[in-house]
């Protein structure tokens, strides 16, 4: 065997043997800080080398001025190797302490902020991702608060709308019972409209539970955008006769599309009853279906006049009604809330943009294949 293959095998067995004792540190202490972990990996490291050169040293059978020599020069480069790596690994460790620090405002609801100062290109990578989550909950929490809001402004508007019809049937049953009650078939007629008013609030409140748990189960099938508008006039046209307001639904195309009838049904319902109950006598509105880049696109254009540029983001939300003047002497303000749900459960959007004496409601729904 040649002196060169000799001395080879004696640095590799030197280093070989010192990088297994790390590797047994490094698993037994896997668990402690990462200051601990880089002082193992710099030490195996010069260890390793310092290992291998005095092996090799030891074999070659020097002097012992030589090899006092050799094992004096490896052990000073050793020292001044640990030395560096561990001052530089310190400054690594502390960029990762900054890094955690700055992680912790995350629990305490504030924004991330990268440190200062130049980072490695694995701690640079971490902190955007952190910046980006850190950003993603800022809009979470955003979300949940108006959420929040909504739901209280829910709770108080269905409890005052709950009050006046029950407290109506009260007295109206009362004075039935009574025998007071100088028309009692104008009473019963009374009561059974409170009745059918106070079902129909409920039926939106059991849809908008279904739609904000996950649960609207949904029917598709290919249907023509000339029927489903078709019917849904049809439907509205007794309420458009007693408020005086004319429909029009001239641009109408035979586009087809995957839907679930009943429900969409119920979409351009509540869209039309909500653009005729604030369309005045004499006006008009318009609904009208064609095909975009986007998808289909389904409208309705009504005459109220137009809403505050602030309350457009808010329009779908529950419970919203807008001023007093855009509210309706019966509902809760789910109408719309319902709409943006099931448009959405069917991979659509919904908008509202105000037009020169009015607003214009959009549905947008996937085409379906040809």
């Amino acid at each position: 065997m040649s002196d060169t293959v000799l001395i080879a095998l004696y640095a590799f067995a030197g280093a070989a043997a010192t990088g297994l004792a790390g590797a047994g540190v490094l698993r037994l202490i896997r668990r402690r800080s990462l200051t601990v972990s880089l002082a193992v990996v710099a030490a195996v490291g010069v260890v390793a080398m310092l290992a291998g050169t005095l092996a090799v040293a030891w074999a070659m059978f020097l002097s012992a001025h030589d090899l006092t020599v050799v094992t004096t020069v490896v052990a000073m480069a050793a020292v001044v190797s640990l030395a560096t790596a561990l001052l530089l690994g310190r400054w690594v460790v502390a960029r990762s302490r900054e890094l955690a620090v700055a992680a912790r405002s995350f629990g305490d609801g504030g924004d991330f902020a990268a440190p200062d100062g130049p980072a490695t290109a694995e701690l640079a990578a971490l902190s955007r991702e952190l910046a980006a989550t850190s950003a993603r909950l800022a809009e979470s929490r955003d979300r949940e608060r108006a959420l929040e809001a909504s739901r209280r402004e829910l709770v108080a508007w269905i409890s005052h709308d709950l009050r006046t019809p029950l407290a109506g049937l009260r007295a109206m049953s009362e004075a039935l019972e009574d025998g007071v009650a100088a028309d009692p078939n104008r009473y019963l007629r009374q009561m059974r409209t409170e009745v059918e008013r106070l079902n129909d609030m409920v039926g939106d409140l059991f849809e908008l539970s279904r739609i904000h748990a996950g649960t609207l189960a949904l029917t598709p099938t290919r249907i023509s955008l000339y029927d489903l508008v078709g019917d849904a006039l049809a439907g509205v046209d007794p309420l458009a006769r007693e408020y005086g307001v004319r429909l029009v639904g001239g641009r109408i195309e035979p586009v087809p599309v995957e839907v679930d009838g009943k429900e969409m049904s119920r979409v351009l319902g509540n869209l039309l009853v909500n653009a005729i109950r604030r369309t005045p006598a004499d006006g008009t509105v318009a609904i009208a279906a064609e095909r975009s880049p986007e998808g289909v696109v389904l409208s309705v254009t009504d005459a109220c006049g137009g809403i505050p540029e602030e309350d457009l983001p808010r329009v779908f939300d529950t419970g919203w009604r807008g001023t007093h003047a855009r509210t309706p002497p019966a509902g809760a303000g789910l109408g719309l809330a319902i709409v943006r749900g099931i448009v959405e459960a069917h991979q659509g959007r919904t908008g509202v943009r105000n037009i020169p004496g009015g607003c214009r409601f959009e549905v947008v729904l996937p085409a379906a294949a040809s």
